[in-house]
């Protein structure tokens, strides 16, 4: 392990500790990021296993210029949806923690942090407000995830059909 990945990994583990404050917003945080990030992944896996199998299918050869436009719709549609989930999960835990007091702000409020939109008028209780940072941490590697999906369908259609390439 070189000396950068410790204090790296020496920085993971005692930032979130250093202040008792804080050590509660990353022992939730931290499991629902990777919690949402490993289930946009397998998602994203299994939006792409459906798109292969209707990518194959007769209507991609008769109509390639509508099964573009459906596949891409589709898997965009799903992605959203996948953002609304996961942005429902984090709603969840700050009604289950007491951060905001109804689902729909809480929905609100996580809708604005996993977006970094930011311009709710909603606040969390000042003992969770770390929470809502790594919410947006979540957002930021989550759309990423997302554009890299989606790119990638836009290309692998485009190399696969001679249509698009003219």
């Amino acid at each position: 392990m070189t000396c950068r990945m410790r204090v790296g990994l020496l920085m993971v583990i005692v930032i979130p500790v250093s202040g008792a404050e804080w050590s509660a917003d990353w022992a939730w945080g931290l499991p629902l990021v990777v919690g949402t990030v490993l289930f946009h992944v397998v998602s994203l896996g299994l939006i792409r296993q459906r798109s292969h199998r209707f990518s194959a299918s007769s209507i991609r050869r008769r109509y390639p210029t509508a099964a573009f436009v459906v596949l891409i719709g589709t898997a965009t549609l799903l992605a959203t949806s996948l953002h609304a989930i996961e942005a429902g999960i984090w709603a969840a835990a700050y009604r289950g923690l007491g951060a905001l007091p109804d689902f729909k702000s809480a929905m609100h409020y996580s809708l604005d942090a996993i977006t970094s939109y930011g311009h709710a008028n909603l606040n969390l209780e000042e003992h969770w407000q770390l929470m809502g940072s790594i919410e947006a941490l979540n957002g930021w590697l989550l759309f990423g995830l997302t554009t890299a999906f989606l790119f990638g369908m836009l290309d692998e259609v485009w190399r696969s059909d001679s249509s698009f390439r003219r």
